[in-house]
């Protein structure tokens, strides 16, 4: 029988929204007189997006809109500023304002525990219960981070994964103490919507609407299932594929859920410089640095500082010319948001695009504020900062202990040092075509790279964690520049293995997965083709990725990374049914791909079942069915998606309307819906 090919696991299992920012191109884009158009070209190229739209807002209205790109790859259609966007992440603003309007009326207090407000909330950790709403806003609650299983669809609004969050949290252990630190986390933004929701008696977005659009005038701001027009959301892609996709719909609203125009959402931003929707003193409240309220670096020139629901109130260039600038970037799968906001000179800028990066929109939505200040005699400081003078020095020999492994969710590196000061960075779980890098001791305790631009350091926290920081400014053609200043990893404690417990891991870790139970048009399925390929990575011993290896069965996230790196964590259980391995991570469920029978097509007709249980049906293509022809009957609710040897998606019900297709050799194909759906095949 043919396996399906070998997915990633870490990969499979850790499909979430993705907020990280990618490596910055290289590339230099045409010139331009104008730094907005330069701006706007360096994003578009950078990010492969196909449409980007801006909108600038000043003085309580927007002065300027503009764009790039096509609405869509195949219609004459022309971008007008009333096309939607998902907004992704910049929705915790949105949740953010909803919780302190609440605030203010006394009806919920930020320093109360969450159990006050939500009497079924409950986690399989006691420490949930000095969760505080505060907490939740300012990513400190503890919580591991991303449920959004059944939450990333296309083309339905369905209330399933929120109204399931509880349910989930349940069986689930917090990673730190609420409080210790500030992590990037999803689900503390879900549960505040649903504080939301319990304090106000209304639902979210009635909620949203009420109270936060009407008051200000919005009308193009929405959710999935929202009263819009579909056609109005920009057509997105899955790479140089000229079909656009099925309607973008992220259920997760109060993490990442609305939808608006650049307008709409830089007229929303604009709102948050006077006091419409929130006094003074809550506006304050949320550009507090909150994640000084645990461990973080004394540095805090990154794109993340938190505040309540901003990403950074500190936010570069502009923090150079003591202009307070607050931030904060969305991206869902196909959709990206930029969102800054100069409370102290009424205005602010928002960018959107279909493909892209949120963080190229939030540079671009930089340029454009700089250009607005200038107009007005006020300029801004876009120097990029030097790291501080030091010298080559000998390194002492106390440092030598802290060579080993280090890691965060998405990366994993092996660091060693020489007595006469050399550190070598050696990257696991990137293309090995990535070198890697040395850097040397410097007078300051630093280690600093070849050009003097970058540098690495070693902190011992109050935690007793030594972390690995890492501080540079890279600098963008067209954008401007990005400071980064963060822990970018924690040192792995050793964890030997049994020879038992390592040849069970190495099974593991070496077999593809498959999802089993995400609803059938979960994006799920199309952002598996993103992990078929791939090499497979280098490992630190006794760890899966960055999860410490417990037992046969048990590998447990337990790193305490503040930041952005140690978001979205999961523990591992491995179960074995029916002599299939089954991984089960944060509740959903994954099959051994190699356990996949084979598609049934010796008849010319045949039919495969939803059972009960309403996991997925998975086949493999055998060569005698490669090159038949298969024509489904689909039941309601349902669909299926077939995938190439390279993994590839070539055809799907879901994404295409496809009832007839080649099968594909080697393929793999699936069937997925509602519990009892049938889907009848005949075979050509």
């Amino acid at each position: 029988m043919k396996h399906p090919k070998k997915r990633a696991l870490a990969l499979a299992l850790t499909l979430a929204m993705s907020l990280t920012v990618p490596a910055l191109a290289a590339e230099d884009t045409a010139e331009t007189a104008d730094p907005v158009e330069a701006a706007l070209a360096a994003a578009e190229t950078y990010g492969a997006t196909t449409s980007i739209q801006y909108a600038l807002w000043k003085d309580g209205e927007i002065v300027s809109t503009g764009g790039s790109g096509v609405y869509s790859k195949t219609e004459n259609r022309a971008l007008t500023d009333d096309i939607l966007y998902g907004v992704g992440s910049v929705s915790k603003i949105y949740t953010t304002v909803a919780v302190l309007q609440l605030a203010e009326k006394h009806r919920l207090s930020l320093d109360a525990p969450v159990t006050r407000y939500l009497k079924d909330f409950k986690m399989a950790d006691p420490r949930y219960k000095d969760i505080t709403v505060r907490m939740l806003l300012n990513h400190s609650s503890g919580i591991m981070g991303t449920g959004l299983g059944g939450a990333m669809l296309f083309g339905e609004a369905d209330t399933s994964a929120t109204d399931g969050l509880l349910e989930s949290l349940s069986t689930q252990r917090l990673v730190a103490d609420p409080g210790a630190y500030s992590v990037y986390c999803n689900d503390g933004f879900t549960l505040a919507e649903l504080v939301v929701e319990a304090v106000s008696g209304l639902d979210f977005m009635d909620y949203v609407d009420k109270y936060i659009l009407d008051p200000i005038g919005l009308d193009d701001t929405f959710a999935p299932g929202g009263d819009f027009d579909v056609s109005r959301l920009a057509k997105t892609y899955r790479g140089d594929d000229t079909r656009a996709l099925p309607a973008d719909s992220l259920n997760a609203i109060g993490a990442g859920g609305i939808y608006a125009t650049a307008s709409d959402l830089a007229a929303f931003g604009g709102a948050l410089t006077g006091t419409e929707l929130l006094s003074q003193s809550s506006l304050d409240a949320m550009a507090y640095p909150e994640y000084s309220r645990g461990i973080w670096p004394e540095d805090t020139l990154d794109s993340l500082a938190y505040g309540l629901g901003w990403d950074n109130m500190e936010w570069y260039p502009f923090c150079q010319s003591d202009i307070q600038a607050l931030v904060k970037g969305g991206d869902t799968l196909y959709y990206h948001a930029g969102l800054v906001v100069l409370p102290e000179h009424d205005m602010a800028a928002a960018v959107v695009s279909s493909g892209g990066v949120s963080t190229y929109n939030e540079m671009v939505a930089n340029q454009l504020l700089i250009a607005a200040l200038a107009k007005e005699g006020v300029s801004v400081d876009e120097s990029i900062p030097a790291l501080p003078a030091a010298e080559p020095a000998a390194m002492p020999a106390d440092l030598l202990k802290n060579a080993g492994y280090y890691g965060s969710t998405s990366a994993q590196y092996q660091v060693s040092l020489t007595e006469d000061g050399k550190l070598t960075m050696h990257y696991l779980n990137y293309p090995t075509t990535i070198p890697d890098q040395t850097f040397t001791y410097h007078s300051d305790g630093t280690f600093r790279d070849a050009t003097g631009t970058a540098y690495m350091s070693f902190v011992k926290e109050e935690n007793g964690q030594v972390y690995l920081y890492q501080k540079t400014v890279s600098g963008l053609p067209g954008l401007g520049a990005l400071p980064v200043s963060n822990y970018a990893a924690v040192k792995l404690p050793d964890n030997p293995l049994t020879p038992e417990v390592q040849a069970a891991w190495d099974d593991i870790l070496t077999m593809g997965v498959l999802p089993m139970d995400e609803p059938y048009n979960s994006q799920t399925y199309a952002a598996l083709a993103d992990s078929a390929a791939g090499e497979t990575p280098e490992l630190v011993p006794g760890y899966m990725g960055s999860m410490r290896i417990v037992d046969a069965a048990t590998a447990l996230f337990e790193i305490q990374l503040p930041g952005v790196g140690g978001r979205d964590g999961l523990d591992y259980h491995v179960e074995d049914r029916d002599g299939v391995t089954w991984i089960i991570a944060r509740g959903s469920a994954y099959m051994d791909a190699s356990a996949v029978p084979e598609l049934f097509t010796g008849s010319g007709t045949s039919y495969t079942t939803v059972q009960e249980d309403g996991y997925a049906r998975w086949y493999t293509v055998s060569d005698g069915a490669a090159g038949k022809t298969m024509t489904v009957q689909l039941p309601k609710d349902a669909g299926f998606w077939i995938y190439d040897a390279a993994g590839q998606v070539t055809a799907s019900s879901v994404l295409w309307n496809d009832t007839s297709v080649v099968l594909p050799e080697d393929g793999v194909l699936v069937f997925a819906g509602d519990p009892g759906a049938r889907f009848h095949l005949s075979f050509t």
